[in-house]
């Protein structure tokens, strides 16, 4: 059974968080809710801006992110169709509710000066594009229903992908887990295959990964900066 049931908050980098946040409201609608230092990690801010109760777009700006060159082509796409580096975010897709909504977004946008291309049918979606600040690639995008996996999985490009029969229907149906509670304990770090964690201080990422858990569930400050009136 799958227990992702959908985005939380997906995090972009910026060197100019007020942009962002002055973006994200006024030309797509979002509300701020929350603008704080970000938890555990020196002299960052961290900006939450709401898709709905459950899911948000974070964004996480210090003065070092801006010092970081933008190279169309590595470390971002610029549209949605180009490349760029493995790991990056390529473009980012906002679902609407149908064609009337996205008719809406599409006024709102190209009213504020914001270029728009589409809506373009794709069959198993409908979409449209446009630039957000720092070269973001965005997308509006709605389904009329569910993907139906066995019109979609094309078998020209399973096998280009080098993936097989049994790999597929592994694929289709992945196979259950028994809980157990949260009572796996931490596996080695030096002989975990991973994937791994990145770009920490030497020793850093052993350190953190050695904290007990019950030390770790309490390791960052968990109240609001603004206490309740």
């Amino acid at each position: 059974m799958n227990k992702v049931e959908g985005l939380h908050h997906l995090a972009v980098c910026t060197a100019n968080m007020k942009e962002q946040i002055e973006f994200f409201t006024d030309k797509l609608g979002m509300e701020l809710q929350a603008l704080y230092w970000m938890h555990g990690v020196e002299n960052t801010w961290h900006g939450f801006l709401r898709l709905n109760d459950e899911s948000s777009i974070a964004f996480v700006s210090n003065p070092d992110i801006g010092e970081i060159p933008r190279v169309a082509g590595e470390t971002y796409a610029g549209n949605p169709g180009a490349n760029s580096a493995a790991g990056t975010m390529q473009h980012l897709a906002f679902k609407v509710k149908n064609h009337e909504e996205m008719m809406a977004m599409r006024d709102r946008l190209r009213s504020k000066g914001v270029p728009v291309m589409g809506p373009v049918d794709h069959g198993m979606c409908c979409s449209m594009y446009f630039a957000g600040p720092e070269n973001l690639s965005l997308e509006f995008s709605y389904s009329n229903e569910p993907i139906n996996a066995e019109a979609w999985i094309d078998p020209e490009v399973v096998e280009l992908a080098g993936i097989n029969g049994e790999e597929l229907a592994r694929y289709k149906k992945p196979a259950g887990f028994e809980d157990q509670g949260g009572g796996i304990a931490q596996p080695n770090v030096a002989e975990a295959p991973g994937p791994h964690m990145t770009n920490y201080p030497a020793g850093a990422y052993e350190a953190i990964m050695g904290t007990p858990d019950e030390v770790m569930y309490n390791s960052m400050e968990s109240d609001p900066p603004v206490a309740a009136a």
